[in-house]
């Protein structure tokens, strides 16, 4: 690997409030030698602690792209990820701990040490170009958001879309970014002949909650602008409210199906918020910091849609939780999709229209090193 950019700068102490970041500590990942834990020794201005962590870049020589999915609770069998970590800086993302297997912590690391594939289009075509290969739908991205705020400079997932297009491979899409508008020629494209469908993330209308929550991420309205704009071009698009947070954002529910259905969503699903790993305890801390009120409350609520703890990991409960709290949750939006004629399943990728990448003599060579 090689690091771009400047070296960050120590990280604050735990709580301190960071612009435009979503994780308030940088505690050490499960599987560092060692620990670390922030001590305020009086030094240290509360006023220095609002300073911006700058973002790192480091490329990755990456060796494959397609991950496979064997999971029952997600509907796609193989996903790729341009880059690790996220710049959107959600504090619920149950990715985080993914970045404690690299050496970095799930906190603040996560969202400012990113790291980024920049073969990721050749690797997708050489993979796409194998004898063994059998197309199904690709995901993009089922561990990351293709389209964050380093996409508009590296434009790594407009290089898989430009190689899916290509091969009129199908794909989905989840993102909570408006900057997927730029990709709308390939999208269209893709949806001339039922190969794409794409599903904009919708938490809140609340611009304060959302600031908080999703802080790089693009604000509600432009999320609903871009999903009316796909609309309008032709491409098949829903609406992900995930993850609803009981006590504070379920309040919303209806509200955001409307607001998604008035601008052209044609479905929806939902997520329960997951809190796997270290996420459990930044998200405690998260909460309590900017939402000490509602604390008790919101991980009362948590628990007891989780058998008593704050993260279920079971397949079949993780997305959607147990107990009456969360039936009400399903039962709610069940009859709001069905009111608002949301309740529809995505048209079925076409697989049959693939076509293997065309491969240069060079690149076959390479391939076969592999």
């Amino acid at each position: 690997m090689d690091r771009t950019l400047d070296e960050g700068p120590t990280a604050p102490p735990a709580g301190a409030r960071q612009r435009g970041r979503g994780a308030l500590s940088n505690a050490s990942g499960r599987f560092e030698a060692w620990q670390r834990q922030a001590v305020d020794d009086g030094w240290r201005h509360a006023e220095a602690a609002v300073d911006t962590v700058p973002t790192e870049l480091t490329f990755e020589t990456a060796r494959t792209i397609i991950s496979g999915n064997d999971s029952p609770d997600v509907p796609f069998a193989q996903s790729a990820n341009p880059y690790r970590g996220c710049e959107h800086g959600c504090i619920y993302c149950y990715a985080r701990p993914s970045h404690a297997y690299l050496g970095d912590s799930p906190g603040l690391d996560f969202e400012t040490r990113l790291i980024a594939k920049p073969a990721a289009a050749e690797l997708l075509r050489r993979e796409l170009a194998r004898p063994s290969y059998r197309c199904q739908p690709l995901a993009l991205c089922g561990n990351t958001d293709g389209w964050q705020p380093i996409e508009r400079q590296l434009g790594l997932t407009r290089a898989l879309l430009e190689v899916l297009a290509e091969c009129r491979h199908p794909v989905g899409i989840v993102t909570k970014s408006a900057l997927i508008e730029r990709d709308i020629d390939l999208l269209t494209d893709l949806a001339r002949d039922g190969l794409v469908h794409v599903s904009l993330s919708l938490t809140t209308l609340d611009g304060t909650l959302a600031r908080r929550l999703e802080p790089r991420a693009s604000a509600p309205q432009r999320r609903l602008a871009a999903m009316r704009r796909l609309s309008e071009a032709g491409v098949p698009v829903g609406v992900m409210v995930a993850p609803i947070i009981p006590g504070l954002n379920d309040d919303e529910l209806e509200t955001l199906l409307a607001a998604a259905r008035k601008v052209g969503a044609c479905r929806a699903d939902w997520q329960l918020v997951r809190l796997p790993g270290e996420v459990a305890g930044l998200f405690q801390q998260w909460l309590h910091t900017h939402y000490p009120g509602r604390a008790a409350r919101v991980l009362s609520l948590i628990t007891q849609m989780r058998g008593g703890a704050l993260n279920d990991a079971r397949f079949g409960r993780r997305m959607r939780g147990e107990g009456p709290l969360a039936d009400l949750l399903a039962q709610r939006f069940r009859l709001a999709c069905r009111r608002l004629g949301l309740d529809q399943d995505w048209p079925a990728l076409r697989c049959e229209l693939f076509q293997p990448p065309a491969m240069q003599a060079s690149s076959i060579a390479q391939l076969k090193l592999f």
